[in-house]
């Protein structure tokens, strides 16, 4: 069914329909605005949420409970999840808003030309009428007055007493006004004809296009509303699976959560080390007072010794000191902290005094790196004066020097402190690693792996059928005054150009075509120091690899 055929006579009412059209396009875009704004504010909510209970903590406030870690998961995975929301508004105003906006701009343009059209068509075909019309009109009035000559000309024809003037006249006028009647017919005739052939035109072909150009872009407003549905759902369709992760990312910090790793937390915080308080004496009062033998009293043990308890001290002071931990702990607000954490009990001394020690370490080791790339740029300005004094890096590397035996000198106090508090003499070796290498080890010997070792016999070990990298490289007297454990700045890179097994100890193995880190140079000995991308270090033979060195590393 067409709307040119069906609806021919509905100019109106089709002009009303398509405006309702438009009008209720317009209406779903409002509502998807409306909803995209809502998406927008609850995303906006649920990031406010998450930032209000997840807020910045410093390093000793992170949680260790499973169930805060599990809830802190869970607000990372609502944060996801209002991502997903913002996606969710974000498509729906681009998909959806946007593009319905834009539709209803066309439809309204496309619209207006089609109404123009059939109005411009009406309008013709009511100017055609009008000059059939007024031919018709014309030519009534012409034969009413041939009608009215012809009965003026039979008047006078049958009057005798009529002159033959008035009676040629009369007949002269008849014929005028019949020649007048026959030309006003003719003319009605072409009108009438010229009429009905515009009509026919305009109601089975340019009325039929038009109303047909207005069902096409009805229908087409109607199949784009069904896509901009179809684009509503599948935008939250498309979240969904990310959402399900979010989802399941919740459950699983739910199933986190672990009761018997919480207790244990709880005893590692605020376990004191000290041992529970033993029995209380009984403290005689009564032994002063004079007895008879027939009193029938139960007579009190007596101190062995014949000894009588002092009531001042029959409750040592340690026992007077541990009472608190049955009752409530004395407050002690101005206490202020003392450097070795003494005022705090056996068990949590030693946790801080070892996170410190860990944490000086760290900043030895920094302090180390940094006098390591002092002393090797120190060394290219010694061999390239042209690029800088190597007088003006003394200071830097006194003070680099000074900083470092200050943290040694704390890290040995509060190591001295951890043994104090593990009863033990000795400084415990295994508690700082790096600590001991760079104090301990700094007049050590060079080995070709890049350690330090006392043991004389370790200088000369080289790979069989190779060169022996320590004839070029023994180390001076620099070298003798600090460790080289730490780190090398990397001074180019290289690619292995055949395999080598690296069995012997100081060298490094790599396979045909690995790419590897220059931190020493060839000293004519035949072997360069690489290190890999692993951090793995070693000496390999300089013939087998193609080197590519920095550019501001050349001449060094």
């Amino acid at each position: 069914m067409t709307w040119g055929t069906e609806l021919w006579d509905q100019f109106e009412n089709l002009d009303k329909h398509t405006q309702w059209g438009i009008d209720f396009l317009e209406r779903y875009a409002k509502f998807v605005k409306e909803r995209l704004e809502i998406e927008q504010t609850y995303a906006k909510q649920l990031r406010n949420l998450v930032k209000k209970y997840c807020p910045k903590r410093s390093k000793e406030e992170e949680p260790r409970f499973s169930s805060c870690l599990s809830f802190y998961s869970i607000l990372n995975e609502l944060n996801d999840y209002a991502g997903q929301r913002e996606v969710v508004a974000e498509e729906m105003g681009h998909n959806v808003y946007g593009e319905l906006m834009r539709y209803s701009q066309d439809l309204k343009s496309e619209r207006k030309h089609h109404l123009q059209e059939g109005r411009k068509a009406q309008q013709y075909l009511d100017q055609c009428w009008k000059h059939m019309d007024n031919s018709k009109k014309k030519f009534e009035r012409e034969c009413k007055e041939a009608e009215k000559s012809q009965i003026s000309y039979d008047r006078l024809d049958n009057d005798i007493n009529a002159t033959k003037s008035e009676v040629e006249k009369a007949k002269s006028q008849l014929y005028l006004r019949t020649h007048s009647a026959d030309e006003s017919k003719n003319e009605y005739a072409a009108q009438l004809q010229n009429f009905n052939g515009e009509q026919w035109k305009h109601f089975n072909v340019a009325i039929p296009q038009i109303f047909k150009n207005l069902q096409d872009m009805d229908e087409r407003r109607t199949v784009k509303l069904g896509e901009t549905y179809r684009s509503f759902a599948d935008v939250e369709r498309r979240v969904i699976p990310i959402i399900s992760k979010c989802l399941e990312g919740m459950v699983t910090a739910a199933k986190a959560v672990d009761q018997r790793k919480d207790s244990a937390i709880v005893v590692e915080s605020f376990k004191s080390g000290f041992e529970p308080p033993g029995d209380f004496p009984f403290e005689d009062y009564s032994q002063n007072l004079s007895r008879t033998g027939s009193d029938n009293t139960i007579s009190t043990p007596k101190n062995e010794g014949g000894v009588k308890p002092d009531p001042k001290h029959s409750i040592s002071k340690a026992a007077k000191n541990k009472l608190w931990l049955f009752g409530k702990k004395p407050k002690s607000p101005l206490a202020p902290s003392l450097e070795d954490f003494s005022h705090l009990p056996p068990e949590q001394r030693r946790k801080r005094l070892q996170a410190r020690i860990d944490e000086l370490s760290k900043e030895l080791q920094k302090e180390v790196d940094q006098r390591d790339a002092l002393n090797k740029m120190k060394d290219v300005y010694e061999k390239n004066p042209q690029m800088g004094d190597p007088q003006s890096l003394q200071p830097k590397i006194s003070e680099t020097m000074c900083n470092m035996e200050k943290l040694r000198s704390e890290i040995h106090k509060n190591e001295s402190w951890l043994s104090e508090v593990e009863g033990k003499v000795s400084t415990r070796g295994d508690r700082r690693p790096s600590a001991d290498v760079n104090h301990h080890a700094s007049h050590g010997r060079e080995s070709p792996d890049g350690s330090y070792t006392d043991d004389p016999s370790q200088e000369h070990r080289t790979p069989p059928h190779q060169p022996d990298p320590r004839q070029a490289h023994q180390p001076d007297e620099f070298d003798d005054e600090f460790d080289d454990d730490d780190p090398l700045p990397v001074l180019g890179h290289c690619k292995a150009l055949y395999s080598f097994d690296g069995q012997n100890e100081g060298t490094l193995l790599m396979k045909e075509d690995e790419v590897l880190y220059i931190i020493e140079e060839d000293k004519g000995d035949g072997w360069t120091r690489a290190r890999k991308q692993s951090g793995e270090e070693g000496y390999v033979p300089t013939s087998y690899v193609e080197i590519a060195m920095e550019k501001n590393s050349k001449g060094s």
